[in-house]
């Protein structure tokens, strides 16, 4: 009977070994894992912290003993991998019950040890109320802090999605909250523009942001009191550490196995390894991202449980091998009322890499205006010049974003352009979307940009320029005098043609209004007119932060 050992749990490596005794119950598949818990919601962390999900059992996916009965796995917990002997396929074992040493043989290795939060070596690092998110420990040892009535300040430090959801869900608890990252914004990965509006949103819920500010150092005597940056000094109750993680590659590395560029483990797109008969999955290994083409890592749930599911097929199917070409790094956040989400290339990443790239920003609803409980979301398409291939989307606002962001995933993933999404026939009824979605409505505007139809200028440009540049609002005056940019001339649209003798020729004109719709026809109609030297602001009021 062949055997198979899979060393770690959670999402890839469970998935791994569920799949492989699916596809062929004859195989010996055991799991070990330094863990007490081999598979529980890693991303339901920071919503126990904030009593979103109110008894810890919720966190545990499958205990141990449910997961061997339910798919005969042996399952081996507190169980340390310490060697691989890759000649005589044997894995040395360090039983953290007993204290003793143990072997187990293989004939086919899953390494599936994941990912750990990275600490920054500094002073005070390690004092009582610092803490990290990453295993169900670390979300009860907080929400118990915080339901003790102590904790009253707290700092997170790094502004990624874990970090944000603490964040969130601390200040949900009354907790003030501060959030440090070293970055120029929040939600690395993003571009600035959309993270601007993300960062805005938790000024008006109570979180204090700091960005480009870098932690130095933590105070107190055995429990932490302040954190001290480059800037200032903070008190706190509480520290999260939440700068991020690194992939788990001792193991492997110690056993010769090759590490890619990324620092995670290389594989192949069967889930191979340099090493024959040795697979790597999930946190710990690295992927290929699907537009590019280059290494990457994303160390994702989502990924994990995909890499698992593959790497258990292809063990048990060894002649008929299935493949991950590529993934593109599709999230989702939710922050307060506000949702955002990205999938492919950021339109700063793409430029890095050498592509000619058209981007746009475009407000919408996620369904009719007419039905009750409407909301608007901004659409951010990014394409490539040439091709009009899609390279990548983000979405943020009040409403459903996570349905557009999955359709433009989709849409990459079959190689799909602009022209593509523009023609995608979607379901329409008021209580679901407008008869228009969002992501044709944005497909459509880059068109018009890709066709020479239209000039724009981005809410990051604008601002840059904001002094040198003639703004005309095209709103009607009563949503002018409620929200408007210093400066700007209000000339509603339908005055536009008589009043254009107020409009200062020598500088380059921007028109904006709420959404972009009647900026466009405003635009339109100053080129008919003569004006040459007038742009579009992307986005409009609705995205513009001051």
């Amino acid at each position: 009977m062949e055997k198979v050992l899979v060393i770690g749990g959670v999402a890839a490596g469970t998935k791994t070994a569920a799949k492989l005794k699916r596809e062929n119950p004859a195989l010996d598949v055991t799991i070990i894992t330094r863990d007490e818990n081999i598979s529980y919601a890693g991303c339901g962390l920071p919503y126990y912290i904030g009593g979103v999900i109110r008894d810890k059992s919720e966190l545990v996916v499958k205990t141990p003993e449910e997961f061997q009965a339910l798919t005969g796995v042996k399952v081996y917990i507190k169980h340390e991998a310490l060697d691989i002997d890759k000649e005589n396929k044997i894995v040395k074992i360090l039983d953290l019950n007993e204290n003793q040493t143990k072997e187990f043989t293989y004939d086919k290795l899953v390494i599936a040890t994941g990912a750990s939060p990275f600490i920054p070596n500094l002073e005070g690092v390690n004092l009582s109320g610092v803490y990290t998110i990453r295993k169900v420990a670390d979300a009860l040892n907080v929400r118990e802090a915080v339901e003790s009535g102590e904790v009253k300040r707290a700092v997170v430090v790094g502004g990624g999605f874990i970090g944000l959801e603490v964040a969130e869900n601390l200040e949900e608890q009354g907790i003030r909250v501060t959030i440090i990252e070293l970055a120029p914004h929040i939600l690395p990965g993003f571009d600035e523009d959309i993270a601007a509006i993300a960062q805005d949103h938790l000024l008006d819920n109570g979180v204090m942001v700091l960005t480009e500010e870098k932690l130095i150092a933590l105070e107190g005597s055995d429990k932490v009191e302040k954190i001290i940056t480059d800037k200032r000094k903070i008190k706190a109750d509480l520290v999260i550490m939440s700068i991020g993680v690194t992939p788990n590659i001792e193991l492997a590395k110690k056993a010769g196995i090759e590490i890619g560029s990324t620092g995670a483990i290389k594989i192949n797109e069967y889930m191979e390894t340099s090493i024959e008969n040795i697979y790597a999955v999930g946190d710990c290994a690295e992927n290929k991202n699907l537009i590019t083409g280059k290494d990457v890592w994303y160390p994702m749930g989502s990924t994990a449980n995909k890499m698992g599911r593959i790497a258990g097929r292809n063990i048990a199917n060894s002649e008929n091998k299935e493949c991950l070409k590529g993934v593109l790094g599709t999230t989702v956040v939710k922050l307060f009322k506000l949702n955002a989400c990205k999938t492919g290339l950021s339109e700063k990443d793409a430029k890095k890499l050498g592509y000619d790239v058209v981007s746009t920003l475009v407000p919408a609803n996620d369904k009719a205006h007419y039905y009750p409980g409407f909301k608007m979301i901004a659409t951010k398409l990014i394409a490539d010049r040439d091709t009009h291939k899609i390279l990548g989307a983000e979405i943020i606002g009040e409403g459903i974003v996570d349905k557009p962001i999955d359709i433009i995933a989709t849409a990459i993933t079959l190689g799909g352009k602009v022209e593509d999404l523009e023609k995608l026939d979607l379901a329409y009824a008021p209580p679901f979307s407008t008869a228009m979605s969002s992501t044709i409505v944005a497909a459509n505007v880059l068109l018009n940009k890709l066709k020479g139809k239209v000039e724009t200028i981005s809410q990051i440009e604008f601002k840059n320029r904001l002094n040198e540049l003639q703004i005309i609002d095209v709103r009607d005056e009563a949503a002018f005098n409620e929200n408007s940019i210093e400066g700007a001339l209000n000339i509603p649209l339908n005055q536009l043609e008589t009043r254009t003798m107020e409009i200062d020729k020598d500088k380059e004109i921007v028109v904006t209004c709420k959404i972009g719709k009647n900026a466009y026809l405003a635009y339109l109609k100053l080129r008919e007119i003569g004006y040459t030297n007038v742009k579009m602001l992307e986005g409009g009021m609705a995205t513009y932060i001051s």
